[in-house]
């Protein structure tokens, strides 16, 4: 059985809003296993982005168990030594790539991680090349980040943090404000982490044909884990999705939308090419029918 990288038992957080505590978190209780490729889903406010925030550090629980990667991050005190320890272990990309650049040229940007690390400069110049491989950004390695594209950005954000070799990177929101294209160049990328490096890998998203690509789906709605399958468990079920205000991947609607005009199909496609399949074989099927008949 593979290890538990993320532990969480009735995990509670809260906001304090005007001399008010305002609960996001209400007992969410799940194991993330070392390797595993998850998508969190949960509408705005759900809390999905409060949980990734957590798992960092940057909050603390306010009741309940956390830990991750053999941190106790719900212990009443934590010492410098541990979060440390855990920004090494697990690292985090945010919704806008410009808020986590911070050099002019694209290799210091990748290298001031490790070289917070206290990483000899040797050891650096090799884990700058090859994460800049890694995200297919050897290229721009002395090109100035603000000159590339919101795609390429997050790459180079990406980059920043293979270079400290994480075993978890969690990506929160990563793609949202990422044209078609520069969308799937990231996921590209971390889909390449989790399988040829074995990294774990979060991303919390609001695009369900992007969830559709993970191994596994939590989602989380009003502060509590609603669901938690595979992407066809998930997809399966489009009113419990809908009823926490999410939608569902669209080749998994047009098939449901084709079953209520009387179609019959058999199967839960959450891939376009899976949904392509279902539909050939149906009126390949109608086609044998016909000619039998």
């Amino acid at each position: 059985m593979e290890e538990i990288l993320i532990h969480t038992k009735d995990l509670c957080y809260s906001y304090e809003e005007n001399d008010h505590k305002s609960p996001v978190l209400r007992g969410v209780s799940l194991d993330i296993r070392k390797g595993e490729y998850v998508a969190i889903l949960g509408h705005n406010g759900s809390g999905k982005s409060t949980f990734a925030k957590l798992l960092n550090g940057i909050l603390e629980p306010a009741s309940g168990e956390l830990t991750v990667a053999g941190i106790d991050l719900a212990a009443p005190e934590l010492s410098d030594e541990d979060i440390f320890q855990l920004r090494r272990q697990v690292g985090m990309v945010f919704q806008n790539p410009d808020n986590q650049l911070v050099a002019t040229i694209v290799e210091d940007d990748v290298a001031f991680g490790p070289e917070n690390l206290g990483v000899p400069p040797a050891e650096i110049r090799s884990r700058v090349d090859e994460a800049l491989a890694t995200v297919g950004m050897s290229e721009y390695a002395r090109h100035e980040p603000h000159r590339l594209s919101g795609g390429q950005k997050q790459r180079v954000a990406i980059a920043g943090l293979i270079a400290m070799r994480p075993s978890c990177m969690i990506f929160d929101e990563s793609t949202a404000m990422l044209d078609p294209s520069g969308r799937r160049e990231v996921i590209e990328t971390f889909e390449k982490l989790n399988r040829e490096q074995g990294i774990t890998v979060l991303t919390i998203t609001h695009y369900m044909n992007e969830a559709a690509r993970a191994d596994r789906v939590i989602v989380i709605d009003d502060g509590r884990v609603l669901a938690d399958g595979t992407p066809h468990e998930i997809f399966a079920d489009p009113g419990r999705l809908i009823v926490a205000g999410l939608d569902v991947p669209q080749c998994t609607s047009l098939i449901h939308a084709l079953r209520g005009e009387g179609i019959a199909l058999a199967g839960e496609p959450i891939s376009p090419e899976e949904c392509a399949d279902l539909i050939c074989r149906a009126l390949e099927e109608k086609k044998n029918g016909n000619a039998l008949a």
